[in-house]
């Protein structure tokens, strides 16, 4: 884990910018010394990769999703003898990107993969199966930061797809429903099949209402992604402007001076989430959040030696998103 002064830490509760946020990582298996690299263009994954290999054509699909295409994507490689895909993720965990897929691999691959990013805690992991069997096998996982589509032609990338051409727009102002994927065909499944698929909390890319679109966009857990994506998009950012305010002053006392600064970089942050639409606003267009902050009186002696203040907490309301209308109307004759 990288060396940090500033924890957030944030669970979601049901009703009682950081650069690379939104950079695919693909795992790719290849003979040879690990490594990993970013790429800006398909020309230059084609130097290191031939464009009939599967590292080629996932990153193809990657940045070739038109105007709203990610701007970069990274590669790492693992040999699976010397150095497992389950490793080659562990070492490079803490680089520049955010959502991971494996070029290819197969189910136990797919967990080995989901494993590090559930532990970690952080990120999220996306995969492809065209069975239900398969599906099946990562649903029981519950993975509350693993997506997983299912489809009938693999080798189109329909959830790199997904991330490349949307991954990167600003985080809370999309859902992962309804999305065009370009370079994808649409799954011929009828009503029965997916609604096995969105029983498994899975989704598909298909044709409704002459509309190719993502069926869904749920982690395995049956959370939403864009509800994963916005929590980490406010720890994130808030630990870097927390972290930021401690490196640009001299000191930020331990006093009632002091922790208000505190509180004014996390507030800004969460204003910043309301704007872009991952906290919810009311009729007003304020955003529904409440912060705390205690004073210097009320934190602990023990605490204020250490010079750990722990008394900033905040809560919050989600924007979601409507994925389902019905309307009711009535003629008069």
């Amino acid at each position: 884990m990288p060396l940090k002064d500033v924890n957030v830490i944030i669970n979601i509760k049901k009703p009682a910018s950081l650069e690379g946020l939104g950079t695919p990582l693909i795992l790719a298996q290849k003979t040879g010394p690990s490594t990993f690299k970013v790429y800006g263009d398909t020309d230059g994954v084609k130097a290191d990769f031939p464009e009939d290999t599967d590292a080629y054509k996932a990153a193809y699909v990657a940045l070739k999703q038109g105007d709203t295409s990610t701007s970069k994507v990274a590669i790492a490689t693992y040999d699976g003898t010397d150095v497992t895909v389950k490793q080659v993720l562990e070492q490079h965990f803490d680089k520049d990107w955010y959502f991971v897929s494996l070029a290819t691999g197969t189910v136990d691959d797919m967990i080995a993969v989901s494993d590090v990013v559930e532990g970690e805690g952080f990120k999220a992991a996306l995969h492809v199966v065209d069975n239900l069997e398969d599906l099946g096998v990562l649903n029981a996982k519950r993975y509350d930061r693993t997506f997983a589509m299912m489809h009938d032609k693999l080798e189109q990338y329909p959830h790199i797809a997904l991330v490349g051409g949307h991954g990167s727009k600003t985080v809370g102002s999309i859902t992962y429903k309804f999305k065009k994927l370009i370079g994808v065909d649409p799954a011929p499944y009828d009503a029965t099949t997916l609604l096995a698929i969105h029983e498994l909390k899975g989704f598909a890319y298909v044709s409704k209402g002459n509309q190719y679109q993502t069926s869904e966009g749920t982690m395995l857990s049956g959370e939403y992604i864009d509800v994963i994506h916005g929590k980490d998009w406010v720890k994130v950012n808030m630990e870097n402007a927390i972290a930021q305010l401690f490196v640009n002053n001299d000191k930020i006392s331990f006093d009632d001076v002091g922790i208000p600064r505190i509180e004014g970089e996390a507030r800004t942050i969460l204003e910043i989430a309301g704007q872009q639409g991952i906290i919810a606003l009311n009729e007003a267009g304020q955003p529904l959040y409440t912060i705390t902050a205690k004073n210097r009186a009320q934190t602990n002696a023990t605490d204020r030696v250490d010079r750990h203040y722990k008394g900033l907490s905040f809560s919050l309301e989600l924007a979601g998103a409507i994925h389902e209308a019905t309307v009711n109307g009535e003629m008069v004759v």
